[in-house]
């Protein structure tokens, strides 16, 4: 266990009874110390009533922060638990992107009387953000960004600075636009510090930098900060017009949102679902997924009961069946991970698809021959028959031969269809290793041994 976790534990343990001994002090000295992320994971890990006790504990003045900070469905309790006042303040300090990912989760009324409570400059960019796809560029999006013409010199671009007094968080560069407000390029600050004043921005600007469009998926993002070491990047329009910047703490926040959706989807969950949801809502959503589970498993079940007369004759049979199944559940479960992973990183493509469905070809077949003469070796000692021996060695090499074609072949195919892999790929592919599993195994046994 981490010293973070331990801390965390420990936090929240004294917090439950200091919640519960009504030493309310001690709980403000606590939250105090704490950044708004550190509040919003406590908030997180602690059961309705007592979320609910320590967010009026929360100083007004970072609630908009810390309501950033929390997954949806808990966000959605806090806010239930504020006025209409109180959610208003609480935006009032945030910037543009920041608002936006808020908006549509306020109710209606407290959103009017947001926009309301806005000076038009501020309420025009909300607008233009909330116009763009939630998932893009454009919702990632700084408006705090610095421009400068690229003719100007070194010295008007400090004195400049000067007059603004400060720079926005994460800049790194200043950006380089045209008359027409076009991005032209970045200027670095080392460069504007370290370098002759009388210089023009043009003479030592960077202009190979790559821009984001606007409507780019934030998954695309994501990955071209992670490919380039990014701090910060600019982001233009179809014309090639500066419209903001994208900076590497929001990307961090992609990061773990991405990283935390293919965890839960892989279990049929929603990534914003909140551990301490009431009972009723949380056993609908994860109904959804068991049923399905359990169609998949009447189907199976057929399977094994068109068997039913060898079964009755070889106990055997009953015995052995399950490796079959479970051999190529795991095999197929290792391939569809890597092919997840590889369709999130953009590894995969129609290209180099057809070369990766042979690897994991090849890769089954010699697995399974390996485990196959080991299965039948124990199988053979076991029940003292040959015949049942080569008959689960057979059965074992189809079926992981299934698993791996499947693993690929699976969220290809729910990629194109627009579903998510991550979501329904692990029960198509249970479905096929234990429908082809038993098939194989009890058909054989029927065909030549019965």
């Amino acid at each position: 266990m981490t010293e973070t976790t331990e801390t965390l534990e420990h936090r929240l343990s004294r917090i439950h009874l200091a919640l519960e001994k009504e030493h309310l002090e001690w709980v403000d000295d606590v939250i105090a110390d704490l950044e708004p992320a550190e509040v919003a994971l406590l908030l997180e890990s602690l059961p309705l009533d007592a979320r609910i006790r320590l967010w009026e504990r929360v100083p007004q003045e970072v609630d908009g922060e810390v309501l950033l900070h929390v997954h949806d469905e808990a966000r959605s309790t806090l806010i239930d638990d504020m006025d209409h006042a109180e959610i208003v303040a609480a935006t009032a300090g945030l910037d543009t992107a920041d608002l936006a990912e808020l908006f549509e989760d306020l109710p209606q009324q407290v959103a009017e009387d947001m926009l309301r409570s806005m000076d038009e400059l501020q309420r025009a960019r909300l607008q233009e953000t909330l116009a763009f796809e939630e998932d893009s560029a454009g919702r990632l999006m700084r408006t705090d960004t610095i421009a400068v013409r690229a003719d100007v010199s070194l010295e008007t671009v400090q004195r400049f600075l000067r007059w603004k007094q400060e720079v926005p968080d994460n800049t790194d560069s200043l950006m380089v636009v045209d008359r027409n407000g076009l991005f032209m390029g970045v200027l670095p600050l080392a460069r504007l510090v370290a370098s002759d004043q009388e210089q023009a921005v043009a003479d030592l600007m960077d202009s190979d930098v790559d821009s984001i469009q606007v409507t780019m998926k934030a998954q695309d993002v994501a990955t071209l900060f992670q490919t380039h070491d990014l701090v910060s990047a600019p982001v233009v329009d179809a014309r090639g017009l500066l419209l903001g910047r994208i900076v590497i703490d929001d990307i961090v926040d992609v990061i773990r949102e991405q990283s935390e959706q293919a965890l839960m989807n892989m279990a049929g969950l929603d990534e914003e679902e909140d551990l301490f949801a009431p009972v009723l809502p949380s056993a609908k959503r994860r109904a959804v997924w068991l049923g399905i589970n359990l169609l998949t498993a009447f189907l199976a079940a057929w399977v094994i009961g068109r068997f039913e007369a060898a079964l009755d004759q070889l106990v055997a049979l009953a015995v052995l069946m399950p490796i079959v199944a479970s051999m190529g559940g795991i095999a197929g479960s290792q391939t569809l991970t890597l092919a997840i992973r590889g369709l999130a990183l953009g590894q995969i493509s129609r290209t180099n698809s057809n070369w990766l469905l042979r690897k994991e070809v090849g890769i089954a077949v010699l697995n399974g021959v390996l485990w196959a003469l080991v299965v039948a070796a124990l199988a053979i000692v076991w029940f003292g028959s040959v015949g049942i021996g080569i008959i689960i060695a057979a059965a074992l090499v189809i079926n992981m031969l299934a698993a791996g074609v499947a693993g690929i072949v699976i969220p290809l195919m729910l990629k194109r269809f627009g579903i998510d892999p991550a979501l329904s790929g692990s029960v198509v592919l249970t479905t096929v290793t234990d429908v082809v599993g038993f098939m194989s195994f009890l058909g054989l046994a029927t065909l030549f041994l019965l």
